[in-house]
C-alpha cells in the first residue's frame, strides 16, 4: 500500500502543475494589451508605430504631462469630473429605478404583469441604435442636445431591461416572510422595499452599479451625439479630439490619457469585484 501511494500521487501532482501553468500562460495572454498600453505611454513619437518591442528604449515621462494639459484647452480634470458625472449619475439612476421595477415585477401582484414582463426582457433584444433617434428627437426637441440630461436621465427611467431581470432574479429569491412579517409591523409596499428587501439585495445592486458604471465610462457613440462643447467632453470624447488636434506626431501622450482614462474603470473594479461575483452567483441560479 506504501509504494502505490507515490504512483498515484504524481499525475495528479503534475496535472496541477499543467493546469497551473495554463492559467498562468492564459493570464499572460489576456494581460499583454495592458501591458503593451502602459509601455506605449511611455515611447518615444519616433518608436510608437516603427517599434514592435514592448519595451521602450527610453521611459518619455513627457507623454503624461502633455496628456494632463487635456485638449482643446480643457484640462483632463475637468473631462475627468464630466466623465464622472455621468458615471455616477447613471449609476445612481439605474439602481434607483431598475430595483423599484424589479421589485413590482418579483413581489407585487397585479394585472398584466406576466405580459409586461416579457415585453420588458424583449426589449433586450432590441438594438441601440433603433431607438437612438427617436430619443435624440425627444431630447432636441425639449432642449436638452448638448447637456448631460440625455445621458442621465433615461436610467432614472428603467430603461436597462438587463439590470431589471437580474435584479428580478435575486429578489424571487428572497424569503416572502420577511415582507408579511414587515406587513404585520405596519409597513406598506414602498417601507418594505426600503427597509427589508433593498439592504438584502445589495449584490445584485453592487453588480448593477459595476456593469453601469463601466459601460457608461467606455461609452463613446451616445456621448459623440449629444455632446459638442469641448468643456462638456468626457475622456473617452476626449481620446478622439486628441488624435484630431495634434495628428500623429501625438501618438504618445494619447495612449497615456488612455491609461489616465482606465485607471477609474481598474479602481472601481478592484473595489467591488467580491460583490460582483456573488451577486451574478446569486442571481443567475434563481428562478
Amino acid at each position: 500500500m506504501t509504494t502505490a501511494t507515490p504512483a498515484v500521487r504524481k499525475p495528479v501532482a503534475w496535472r496541477r502543475v499543467a493546469l497551473h501553468a495554463g492559467c498562468l500562460a492564459a493570464l499572460l495572454v489576456m494581460l499583454y494589451p495592458l501591458a503593451w498600453l502602459v509601455a506605449t505611454s511611455l515611447k518615444p513619437a519616433d518608436e510608437v508605430i516603427a517599434s514592435l518591442q514592448l519595451l521602450p528604449s527610453r521611459l518619455e515621462w513627457s507623454n503624461y504631462s502633455t496628456a494632463l494639459d487635456g485638449v482643446n484647452d480643457v484640462s483632463v480634470g475637468r473631462l475627468l469630473t464630466n466623465s464622472l458625472l455621468i458615471a455616477g449619475g447613471a449609476v445612481v439612476g439605474n439602481v434607483l429605478s431598475c430595483s423599484l421595477a424589479a421589485y413590482a415585477f418579483a413581489r407585487l401582484r397585479f394585472r398584466f404583469r406576466g405580459p409586461l414582463f416579457a415585453f420588458m426582457i424583449a426589449t433586450i433584444m432590441l438594438p441601440h441604435h433603433a431607438v437612438l433617434i427617436p430619443q435624440y428627437i425627444i431630447f432636441n426637441q425639449l432642449g436638452m442636445v448638448n447637456t448631460y440630461w440625455p445621458l442621465i436621465l433615461p436610467k432614472f427611467l428603467a430603461t436597462e431591461a438587463f439590470f431589471v431581470f437580474l435584479i428580478v432574479q435575486f429578489m424571487r429569491g428572497l424569503p416572502r416572510e420577511l415582507e408579511e412579517a414587515a406587513r404585520i409591523d405596519g409597513c406598506g409596499p414602498f417601507r418594505s422595499f426600503f427597509l427589508v428587501i433593498l439592504p438584502l439585495t445589495r449584490p445584485a445592486l453592487i453588480t448593477t452599479a459595476i456593469f453601469t458604471f463601466i459601460w457608461t465610462w467606455n461609452d463613446f457613440f451616445t456621448q459623440l451625439i449629444y455632446l459638442f462643447s469641448p468643456e462638456k467632453f468626457t475622456l473617452t470624447l476626449a481620446l478622439r479630439a486628441f488624435v484630431d488636434a495634434s495628428s500623429q506626431s501625438s501618438f504618445g501622450p494619447m495612449f497615456a490619457m488612455s491609461v489616465i482614462a482606465l485607471l477609474p474603470i481598474v479602481l472601481f473594479f478592484l473595489a467591488f469585484q467580491r460583490f460582483l461575483v456573488e451577486g451574478m452567483a446569486s442571481s443567475g441560479v434563481k428562478g
